[in-house]
């Protein structure tokens, strides 16, 4: 059964990306090595990097100890801004159908849906700095 909050599997590399990043700011890692760390596809992670780079949260590093790391500092970059990157400006949604379908005056669950919603958004509003990292 797939979870009710769904998050493409892009955004999860970006966000783990990011996080990984993070960890030795002013250090570059390969895509590759970033990949095994991860344990995804450098394909994948080369696409999400090059998204990544192309909004300023990441930064290629070009020569023998080459990369990518950070473009801003961990108080710049929120996890909206590293999911935005690759998805496009967040929706949060107000209705599981979309009124005037359902046919309903107010939500079947209430306020439930209101309250995931901020939910959401203040936790994508945390900034890198704000993350504690565990030990590699």
């Amino acid at each position: 059964m797939s979870g009710i909050l769904n998050i493409s599997e892009g955004s999860v590399i970006a966000l783990h990306a990011a996080l990984l990043l993070a960890k030795d700011p002013g250090q570059a890692i390969t895509t590759n090595e970033a990949a095994r760390t991860l344990d995804v596809s450098a394909a994948h992670l080369s696409k999400v990097f090059q998204r990544l780079a192309k909004s300023g949260i990441v930064k290629a590093v070009r020569g023998p100890k080459g990369g990518y790391r950070l473009g801003k500092g961990l108080s710049e970059i929120r996890l909206r801004d590293i999911f935005e990157a690759i998805e496009g400006p967040m929706q949060l949604s107000r209705c599981l159908l979309s009124q005037p379908r359902c046919g309903l005056r107010s939500c079947i669950l209430g306020s439930l849906l209101e309250s995931i919603n901020e939910q959401v958004a203040r936790q994508f509003e945390k900034r890198l700095s704000q993350l504690s990292f565990r030990g590699n």
